[in-house]
């Protein structure tokens, strides 16, 4: 049996969608599983035993526009795929897996695309599933009769070879990050829009409050698109910072996160792939609802102040922010206070949600 996975397009819902990955591999262990991915996804599952091959699609090249998406087409009916589950929700993922031939095509009936899936699953109601995202691909699974009930979810990992650990430690060396020490890693951006940030002045004084409390070297980590946000806390926080925006890829994210003590960040896909490698990570949440998204880590701590218009789930807040400048610096402090004082004492403790 030769099994396609369309993955979804954001870091953070491909690391969440990991659990139904390994529940397609439980339920065909002998299948082939190609995943079709944005590259920047196809490089999360690279050597994690998940799937057979990855097929980037690469949307910016080849696979642009109309006349690419028939080639990528093309290009997966000759591959004879029994079955496409299409963990993404787009129409466009519908439309590439009928063009492709592929007899069986399973995914939720959303975004006008029903017609053209043999299995139109339909979408779960609020309250009918468990809250996680991850209870959500897990869902179509269900529904699709692949696995009799949802499994429990399990912490997300990530493994990182040696070797791209190594190769993580000299790009940050060559970077100006010092070998040996404290790393905490900064996600201050987040792709999905401005609402999810805490003020970067607050990261600037986070940072500079860590540097000089406790001799701490500040990484920052994102997308190009949040240059301007790591740049102001890179100029903020005066020493003690390696800005790392724009100078690798999210492919290396993994390696380079494994080499760092501890994550401090936004709702975001760097947030989940800081936890999926296994080091704890402090999350300041707002316009978002920690209950559906999550880090699936016990070594988590939640920093939230409760408003009356949170969660919203809107990009750009159209009044004052309140969710996230409520948050102020010693609330976050107070979170990472705690797994420093536990990294120091070498363990690892439970959830703490501030």
């Amino acid at each position: 049996m030769k099994l396609l996975v369309r993955a979804t397009n954001w870091v953070g819902d491909a690391i969440l969608s990991v659990p139904a990955l390994g529940a397609i591999r439980k339920r065909w262990p002998d299948a082939e599983i190609f995943v079709l991915a944005r590259p920047w996804v196809a490089d999360l599952y690279k050597d994690q035993g998940l799937v057979d091959r990855l097929i980037p699609f690469d949307h910016r090249g080849r696979h642009r526009g109309p006349l690419g998406l028939e080639r990528l087409a093309r290009e997966l009916r000759a591959a004879r795929f029994d079955s496409a589950v299409l963990l993404q929700n787009a129409f466009e993922a519908a439309w590439i897996a009928w063009r492709a031939g592929i007899p069986e095509r399973i995914g939720y009936a959303r975004d006008g695309r029903g017609p053209l899936l043999t299995k139109s699953v339909p979408v779960p109601a609020p309250g009918e599933i468990p809250a996680h995202e991850a209870n959500y691909y897990l869902e179509l699974l269900r529904r699709a009769g692949w696995i009799e009930s949802l499994p429990e979810i399990t912490p997300v990992r990530i493994r990182v070879e040696t070797e791209a650990r190594e190769r993580a430690e000299k790009l940050l060396v060559a970077a100006g990050c010092p070998p040996n020490g404290l790393r905490i890693a900064f996600g201050t951006g987040a792709a999905y829009g401005t609402a999810k940030c805490w003020p970067a002045n607050r990261y600037a004084d986070l940072a500079r409050t860590l540097v000089s409390e406790y001799g701490a070297h500040v990484l920052l980590f994102g997308a190009a698109s949040e240059a301007s946000v790591a740049a102001e806390v890179e100029q903020g926080a005066g020493t003690g910072v390696t800005n790392l925006i724009g100078r690798s890829a999210i492919g290396d994210l993994p390696a380079l996160l494994s080499c760092c003590t501890l994550f401090i960040g936004n709702d975001s896909g760097a947030m989940h792939v800081a936890a999926a490698v296994g080091i704890p990570v402090v999350a300041v949440f707002g316009p978002t609802d920690a209950r559906g998204t999550r880090p699936l880590t016990p070594h988590l701590s939640i920093v939230q102040r409760k408003v009356a218009c949170s969660p919203c789930f809107l990009r750009h807040c159209p009044i004052d922010h309140r969710c996230m400048r409520s948050v102020d610096l010693q609330m976050v402090l107070d979170a990472t206070r705690v797994w420093l004082a536990q990294t120091a004492a070498g363990g690892k403790g439970a959830t703490v949600r501030g």
